[in-house]
């Protein structure tokens, strides 16, 4: 099985079968996401302690792109802090928009997701929960779009 074959299995394993798929309560931070493009939805639920995630979990519907990156972004994200959950989005966006090379080992498991840097339309699929994560995290009232 090659790097991508294996890279795509991934991507269906969580689009099918989403990791921490559900309503999280109680919660301290919530945010909805929607890609008016494909109809990609989603709210995203975290549970934040002395500026440390300590759950995250999410519903909605969508691509499997979508879903694949919203349950990655639910595993990865738990243990870390405010500011590293941060750095993380600002990583992984820069890298699947094309602005930076991919460095694959620092990504960990998002690197499954490097290749959608290659369909601008899929970038904004992969982008939502993250999007939606900075926002919740920065406590923004307002329905992320990625339009």
């Amino acid at each position: 099985m090659s790097l991508r074959d294996l890279y795509q299995s991934m991507i269906v394993d969580h689009g099918r079968n989403p990791r921490n798929f559900g309503e999280l309560s109680p919660c301290t931070h919530t945010q909805k996401g929607w890609n008016p493009l494909c109809g990609d939805q989603m709210t995203l639920y975290l549970q934040v302690n002395n500026n440390q995630i300590e759950k995250a979990q999410f519903v909605g519907s969508g691509c499997a792109i979508s879903m694949a990156s919203a349950s990655l972004l639910t595993e990865i994200v738990v243990g870390k802090t405010v500011q590293e959950a941060n750095a993380l989005f600002t990583q992984f966006h820069a890298v699947v928009t094309g602005s930076e090379p991919a460095d694959l080992d620092a990504l960990g498991k998002l690197a499954v997701l490097v290749g959608v840097a290659e369909f601008p339309a899929r970038v904004k699929c992969a982008t939502l929960a993250w999007h939606s994560l900075q926002s919740a995290l920065n406590k923004t009232d307002n329905v992320v779009t990625t339009e």
